[in-house]
């Protein structure tokens, strides 16, 4: 039997069929134009559909039947959220995980909260959804992460979530349970069901099975966060392997036994099966280095690079204010400056930034309790540019390999389709 897994990224909607391990088609969409100080949720799963119709038409053209899907789960962006009524329909606008400015929610959360708690700051996301219940138009009735929207409209039902989606709007994954005092700041009643990744909610509603070519049978799995996904795809689940995703942000993740916090440098774990996944995320990566250049114009700078010539330069490269991980500071300054004439230089100046921030994270963790990595897979397109993977393996003390797979969609159809052994 196959499984699938829908991925909800920052561009786009990518999806993957797996027969076990070995990946059987995927395919991609694009997200509708949105305004981003007004963002409907409704498109979310127009991008979803888009991407299933053209996944079932490359599934078929493979040899198989849309039918022999038994599994699907979604992955979608940490802290990306909506309110809906009982029928699914938006009742706010979406906030996106990089969403801040909620100063009024964040003081009364500090109410109940230390200042270093998972739940605080004014980019958090439990602020996220005390701001999206006072915007209502309506009467709201459930609270769902970007991934329990998608699942929801597979179901037909909502009210479900995961450990990994739910960690930073408050849930606590050791004890599993809602904490009592968050009935002070956002109705109980709106949230949602927590489940651990992979577990069976229910299977396909009768409308997904029309529109998709699902069988009656095929089962929803409770689903993870984009970059957890992402691990899933790149490493096997041992003690000690860690994963760098590249993207257009850096997340970092390292996969442990011991649950190590630090909300106050944005250091989370995450539980995944007998594991911890700790790690955290920075606003650093490809986007900073699209902002400049082309992906034509990186190739090509960096092939007049010397990766073991350091080139003197101290940036700490972002696209705009802001920073989550190894610094938690809504207000952290870019750093881009002095940019030199030579457009070489002024890249790998940036190269350099990247390496030494994702080498921080893991030097943030290993000073809280947990060892340095022993392995680390890279996941995403900066994986691709060998003199940058040579700068961050003289930084990182190891050569990173890899991943095993590039796709977060991949990492979520394993995570189904293992549900189901």
């Amino acid at each position: 039997m196959l499984s699938l897994g829908i991925d909800i990224g920052t561009s786009g909607v990518r999806t993957a069929v797996l027969n076990g391990d070995t990946v059987v088609a995927t395919a991609r969409s694009n997200h509708p134009a949105q305004d981003p100080s007004n963002i409907d949720a409704a498109k979310w799963w127009d991008a979803v559909a888009t991407c299933l119709d053209r996944q079932m038409v490359a599934l078929r053209d493979a040899g198989h039947n849309t039918t022999d899907i038994s599994a699907v789960a979604v992955d979608g962006t940490s802290g990306s959220m909506v309110l809906t009524d009982a029928e699914l329909r938006p009742v706010s606008p979406a906030l996106m995980y990089n969403s801040k400015g909620f100063e009024t929610e964040a003081a009364q959360i500090a109410k109940h909260v230390s200042g270093d708690h998972i739940t605080s700051g004014s980019n958090s996301a439990l602020a996220r959804a005390m701001r999206l219940v006072s915007v209502a138009s309506d009467n709201p009735r459930q609270l769902l992460h970007q991934a329990d929207f998608i699942a929801a409209k597979l179901l037909g039902n909502g009210g479900h979530s995961d450990l990994n989606n739910a960690l930073k709007t408050g849930f606590d994954p050791e004890v599993e349970a809602w904490p009592d005092w968050i009935g002070n700041v956002v109705d109980p009643g709106l949230l949602p069901k927590v489940h651990a990744p992979g577990e069976r909610l229910g299977v396909v509603c009768a409308d997904a099975v029309a529109r998709f070519g699902f069988s009656p049978d095929t089962q929803v799995h409770a689903g993870t966060t984009d970059s957890i996904a992402a691990f899933l795809s790149a490493a096997p689940l041992e003690e000690g392997v860690a994963v760098t995703s590249i993207g257009s942000t850096l997340a970092i993740k390292l996969l442990s036994r011991t649950r190590i916090d630090d909300p106050a440098i944005g250091l989370y774990s995450h539980r995944l099966g007998d594991f911890w996944l700790v790690g955290g995320a920075s606003n650093t990566g490809g986007a900073v280095l699209a902002n400049f250049f082309t992906p034509e114009e990186l190739a090509r700078l960096s092939a007049y690079m010397d990766p073991m010539q350091s080139t003197g330069l101290d940036y700490y490269p972002l696209v705009r204010p802001g920073e989550r991980f190894p610094i938690n500071d809504p207000d952290l300054q870019p750093r881009l400056d002095p940019r030199p004439d030579s457009d070489v230089l002024f890249l790998q100046g940036m190269f350099e930034g990247i390496a030494r921030i994702e080498t921080q994270c893991y030097s943030e963790m290993k000073a809280r309790g947990a060892e340095y990595p022993k392995k680390i897979y890279t996941a995403g397109g900066g994986a691709q540019n060998s003199v940058w993977t040579t700068i961050r393996a003289s930084m990182l003390g190891l050569m990173p390999a890899a991943a095993r797979y590039s796709e977060a969609a991949i990492g979520t159809a394993i995570l189904a389709g293992s549900s189901e052994d």
